[in-house]
């Protein structure tokens, strides 16, 4: 989606304010974009989702109005392409079917889309990303200034080689185009698109550099939809895409005990204790982190689409064979990061002290849930079942050990998330 200001404007550039707040706010983020009179402020999504077509109605319309023209870009580059009818359904579909949404040009051209964009806001799956972003990359050589991009990417991915670290979205972007990590900001939840929509009260965070998460984030900001900002991008990025690993493994436990709110309390509280000491080998100060990673899963486990999934595959609707990219729901971000978390804790060379066997040990032999995860998602080598077996299992742990362990050792590896020590 392009937004280009139309012409009806003041000679410094301000656009006459007739609707109040937002064009006020729109007014400053010119300002501060560097626009003038007559140059239009140039908002690129690109990927479905969503977080790309979430505004009220009456929004929409004054946006519209001070316009020139919107426009959506198909950016995937994989095997499967999607329709412009189909987009539309991407995070909408199940929640809110026939859900009016503003006129917009469908352009297939990438180059069109992104070479003049002042703000680029990537919907895409993190498994896309540097792909796409790479070929964005030619069309910015001859560019005098870099744009400011948003990621909504809620996966990571491993890179094992010269030494374990995870690579995030905003990292892979940095990476593929050049543009500072300065310019490229993550924004995520707790919150569900639909709700928002609703006009559901709801918070979400914006993350990067000062300079500009403040002003985003003010711009955002409406009655119901409350945005705070954070300078941890990384981490936040991260955490985002650890929530989903364990959505996954909710719907399945869930939709195999018919909706049991004992066994569900069960899962979560082993899950939440892996999160917690997954976040002691990520994060100096992983306390500060608790309060928003436990708010971002609890709505994944409530309505998110990683749980949905989870859900379908225990009751056989759907199969690992069908992908993890679901028509009506999009890429489905939970696959590729349980694989990530996986094989990034699996490593040697990160060793943690098992508390009752008195030998060093990879941290994911400390983390079941995450491995009967890999072992029925990536390996295929049991069914959806076998979470049951693995929340069943006499041998395992009390959760609340698991807490003690991290809060008792010293686990930071800042290497983990491509920081020095």
């Amino acid at each position: 989606m392009v937004m280009g200001t139309s012409t009806e404007s003041f000679p410094n550039g301000l656009i006459h304010n007739t609707n109040g707040s937002l064009e006020e706010k729109l007014d400053e983020l010119r300002l501060l974009m560097g626009k003038t009179d007559g140059d239009p402020l140039r908002i690129v999504g690109v990927g479905a989702g969503a977080w790309v077509i979430n505004s009220r109605e009456d929004i929409l319309r004054r946006l519209i109005r001070r316009c020139a023209y919107l426009k959506y870009v198909e950016a995937r580059l994989g095997d499967r392409a999607l329709s412009a009818d189909e987009i539309l359904k991407d995070g909408f579909c199940l929640n809110m079917i026939d859900t009016p949404l503003c006129p917009f040009k469908v352009v297939t051209n990438l180059q069109e889309a992104v070479w003049d964009a002042d703000i680029v806001i990537n919907g895409l799956p993190s498994t896309e990303t540097y792909e796409v972003f790479t070929e964005i990359s030619r069309y910015w050589k001859e560019r005098i200034s870099p744009p400011v991009i948003i990621s909504l990417a809620k996966g990571v991915e491993a890179e094992l080689e010269p030494q374990p670290r995870i690579i995030t979205p905003t990292q892979m972007i940095n990476r593929a185009t050049g543009v500072p990590i300065e310019n490229i900001l993550y924004l995520g939840g707790p919150n569900i698109a639909s709700e928002i929509y609703n006009k559901e009260y709801a918070n979400a965070r914006i993350c990067g550099a000062e300079q500009w998460r403040k002003p985003l984030a003010k711009f955002l900001r409406q009655p119901h939809f409350i945005v705070w900002d954070n300078g941890d991008l990384v981490t936040h990025e991260v955490m985002g895409g650890l929530k989903n690993v364990y959505a996954i493994g909710a719907g399945m436990v869930a939709a195999l005990t018919n909706e049991s709110a004992t066994s569900k309390s069960v899962y979560f509280a082993h899950c939440t204790s892996e999160m917690i000491f997954i976040t002691h080998l990520l994060a100096q100060e992983p306390e500060r982190l608790a309060g928003p990673l436990l708010a971002d899963t609890y709505v994944t486990l409530l309505k998110g689409r990683n749980a949905w999934y989870g859900q379908k595959l225990a009751k056989g609707e759907l199969s690992l064979e069908m992908g993890d990219s679901i028509k009506g729901k999009g890429m489905i971000q939970g696959v590729s990061a349980v694989k990530a978390f996986y094989e990034l804790l699996s490593h040697s060379s990160l060793s943690v002290l098992h508390p009752e066997e008195s030998k060093q040990v990879a941290p994911v032999e400390l983390c079941p849930i995450l491995k009967m995860l890999y072992k029925i998602l990536i390996k295929r080598e049991f069914p959806s079942q076998a979470i049951l077996q693995a929340l069943r299992d006499e041998t395992m742990n009390d959760p609340r050990d698991r807490i003690v362990i991290a809060q008792s050792h010293v686990f930071y590896r800042p290497s983990l998330l491509g920081q020095q020590s």
